[in-house]
């Protein structure tokens, strides 16, 4: 890998957690801390840049990674519509909520992938990412995911009412 390869890459990486961490927060003012819409504008800005960056790094098929950065693209499209077009009026709240969620779900997917890619003790429990170490951890965070944006959606519904 060339310098240039390796530092776009390195920025890509930070991207992307910096937005799960800002996605993470975001998350926390839909279940009921106190919002902060420069997270949330944060939030939109990395997951967006993360997705577009991806695209830029070298592949010459399609992968699952580029498969996911498909999706997320149209994710954020209707995400970034609801929020900045449509100002979250009325039926735009909960897409927002669930577009954007799905999102972030994918880039904390990525996250888990690249984890047990890179980090040696969890590259042992699931060399080739079929184990059931990779499975169970996968399973726990879709199922938070899963958790968090219905009670997510719960409460919209409340604001909306």
């Amino acid at each position: 890998m060339n310098i240039g390869l390796f530092a776009f890459t390195v920025a890509h990486v930070a991207l992307s957690l910096v937005a799960i961490v800002s996605g993470l927060v975001w998350l926390a003012g839909l279940l009921g801390r106190p919002a902060n819409v420069r997270w949330t504008h944060v939030f939109l800005a990395t997951t967006t840049l993360t997705t577009l960056t991806g695209f830029l790094l070298p592949f010459s098929t399609i992968t699952p990674a580029v498969a996911f950065g498909l999706l997320s693209t149209a994710l954020l499209a209707v995400a970034l519509a609801a929020y900045y077009r449509y100002h979250l009026a009325g039926v735009w709240r909960p897409v927002f909520i669930v577009t954007a969620l799905f999102a972030l779900y994918l880039n904390v997917f990525v996250l888990v992938v690249q984890s047990f890619l890179k980090i040696g003790p969890l590259h042992l429990l699931a060399p080739t990412g079929s184990e059931p170490p990779f499975a169970a951890v996968q399973a726990v965070v879709l199922l938070l995911f899963v958790i968090a944006g219905f009670q997510a959606f719960r409460r919209s519904r409340r604001v909306i009412a």
